[in-house]
């Protein structure tokens, strides 16, 4: 049994037993979360939400709090000595996925 849930303006398929990287959520390590936003639930019988499936949700343990590898932002106009260096690290949330409630 899969999942395709919707959390931090992303789509993201999911199934029991998974460890994926979400945007950042609140919540300590170890800590229960519920995504109530379900957009499918597939197996032996397939349900499509228009946008969401009634009473579908996906309960996770938060696995660990993080920042991304950083990234550099570059701007630079020629002949103007107009150059601009910024970098940026984007914070994330793993969950490890326990249960599926179609």
């Amino acid at each position: 049994m899969y999942a395709v849930i919707q959390t931090g303006g992303k789509q993201i398929k999911v199934a029991k037993g998974d460890s994926v990287l979400v945007e950042k959520l609140e919540g300590k390590e170890g800590e229960t979360v519920t995504f109530d936003k379900v957009l499918l639930v597939g197996g032996s019988k397939m349900k499509v939400g228009a946008p969401y499936v009634k009473g579908a949700s996906v309960t996770a343990t938060i696995e660990k709090q993080g920042k991304a590898k950083k990234i550099i932002v570059f701007k630079y106009k020629p002949k103007t000595t107009y150059h601009k260096k910024q970098g940026h690290r984007q914070p994330y949330t793993k969950v490890k996925i326990e249960e599926i409630v179609a």
